[in-house]
């Protein structure tokens, strides 16, 4: 655990040999990745690992990873030292502390600009007492580049799993979490399960949350496949019926008592669901009424009944992993204020499918795509009922972007700009057409331009007695545009005929300013 890119997925990388760095979208890690890597020396054989995100915005999936592990290897770069994720996961250790062990790498030793020591002390004042300051927190150097370290950090790992007595139940029913999900075709329902306590093996009959299923097929993380999983080994289970939540404990039982128990489960949730669908259907009917009678009745009081509480932007959101849902959900409702705020309809995992684009439509909402894709047959039904869908398999972007949707609905405020000042000098009475006669106001510009387009008001004794427009700007009889500052010209407002000698017309432009989150 650690900061986003202090390089933690880079250090598991050069432990097993893999590539897992160099396909993350934006250079970043996004999900919990799982996987055992041989040890030697251990007693098991294998250390199994969970790599978290390192984003401000996976913080519900670091917790996750924290509740579950029996050691927790924070991970902190020599050259960047203590940062704000770092001090959540310090947070997260203090809570665990009875529980689990605590071991911190110093990563990017090899760097120039490295300053382990530095680190060192950011970390005591932030509470963990490492050895080299006679604590019991030992700390080893590292660079997931060239590896050094490596064999350190592993022997520390097996010696303190050695002094904890790390031990659990070979046999009997599987127990577990579920540190990931997904949908996987061929094979549907997907779950990373890590095994805590028991055998997981295929054909056992399993429930997590309100999902079960019989194991079919289990996986490592490389692929191969698994005929039993042990305490510590964390599997890829597929034979689902629906798709597990990230972080759901996972039991394994005889299907009598997997099927009482998901009924119980199902019909609590059933009760719980029922206020927040009939909120969902209540809004949609709201809308379509406010719409209607917005149609039958343009009156100011109906504008009054649209505008009043906060305006909403109503998500669906789809996802790649119910874990990426849940950190997309977690950072995408914060954003707003009391004015304008971001209100989620709908969740799930997998492709962007036309229900979904119902369900945006009826809740007058977009549909935000994380790391999935939108079919062509689905892209062309959105367009049709003018529904945008918002894409990207990088989490910051989603957040930009919502947040510029939120700021657009704020009301905008309007500041009044001055442009120009002519002071009436003296009024003349002009003869038009008709016989009738048309008073000018003869004035000298005193500061800016008076221009013709802007809008003009007249300033008596500091006092604003007249909002309009110019109804004509002349100078030596002809039409003018503008006329800068220091020169003479005739003045008249369009419907006002009471300007006096000492008046000052004043020229000025409103201008919008957007509303700020």
């Amino acid at each position: 655990m650690g900061h986003v890119d202090h390089g933690k997925t880079t250090l598991l990388d050069t432990l097993r040999s893999a590539s897992v760095a160099d396909n993350e979208a934006g250079g970043i890690t996004q999900h919990i990745g799982a996987f055992s890597v041989p040890v030697k020396g251990s007693s098991s054989g294998t250390i199994t690992f969970l790599d978290t995100p390192g984003h401000a915005a996976f913080s519900a999936m670091r917790s996750r990873g924290a509740s579950v592990t029996d050691i927790i290897v924070l991970v902190v770069a020599a050259d960047d030292g203590v940062m704000p994720q770092t001090k959540e996961v310090i947070e997260l250790i203090k809570g665990e502390q009875d529980k689990v062990g605590v071991i911190v790498a110093i990563n990017k030793v090899d760097k120039p600009e490295a300053d382990v020591e530095k680190v060192q002390h950011a970390l005591l004042a932030e509470g963990l007492q490492l050895e080299a300051f006679g604590g019991d927190i030992p700390s080893v150097e590292v660079s997931g580049l060239t590896g050094h370290g490596l064999n350190d950090l592993i022997d520390t790992l097996s010696l303190m799993a050695e002094v904890q007595d790390l031990r659990a139940e070979q046999d009997g029913p599987a127990y577990g979490h579920v540190i990931e999900s997904k949908m996987h075709k061929g094979l549907g329902s997907t779950a990373t399960v890590l095994v805590l306590r028991g055998c997981l093996t295929p054909g056992a009959h399993i429930l997590a949350g309100t999902s079960s299923g019989k194991v079919r097929l289990m996986s490592d993380s490389s692929g191969a496949p698994v005929k039993a999983a042990y305490p510590g080994m964390a599997v890829t289970v597929s034979g689902w019926r629906s798709l597990p939540n990230a972080g759901d404990e996972v039991v394994q039982g005889s299907e009598g008592d997997v099927k009482k128990a998901l009924a119980n489960r199902v019909r609590r949730k059933e009760v719980e669901t029922v206020l927040i669908d009939a909120e969902a259907i209540n809004i949609a009917r709201a809308a379509e009424r406010e719409r209607v009678r917005g149609e039958e009745n343009k009156s100011e009081d109906t504008r009054n009944v649209l505008d009043r509480g906060p305006k909403e932007l109503r998500l669906v959101i789809k996802g790649d992993v119910s874990g990426s849902v849940e950190a997309v959900v977690g950072a995408l409702e914060g954003i707003g204020n009391e004015k304008a705020r971001v209100k989620i309809v709908s969740t799930g995992v997998g492709d962007v499918m036309e229900s979904d684009v119902m369900m945006a439509k009826a809740a007058e909402g977009i549909i935000v795509a994380f790391s999935v894709n939108t079919p062509r047959s689905v892209g062309a039904a959105a367009a049709q009922n003018h529904i945008p869908i918002y894409s990207s398999n990088i989490i910051y972007r989603i957040m930009d972007e919502v947040r510029d949707r939120v700021t657009a609905l704020l009301p905008c405020t309007y500041e009044t700009k001055v442009t120009g000042e002519a002071t009436v000098l003296q009024l003349f009475d002009i003869h038009l057409k008709g016989k009738t006669t048309k008073k000018i106001a003869g004035c000298r510009v005193s500061n800016g331009i008076i221009e013709k387009s802007k809008g003009a008001r007249v300033v008596r004794n500091g006092q604003v007695i007249h909002n309009g427009v110019l109804d004509a700007l002349k100078q030596h009889k002809k039409d003018m545009m503008e006329v800068k500052k220091g020169t003479e010209c005739g003045i008249s407002l369009y419907d006002y005929d009471d300007l006096r000698d000492g008046d000052l017309i004043q020229m000025y432009q409103t201008i919008e300013i957007p509303g700020v989150l």
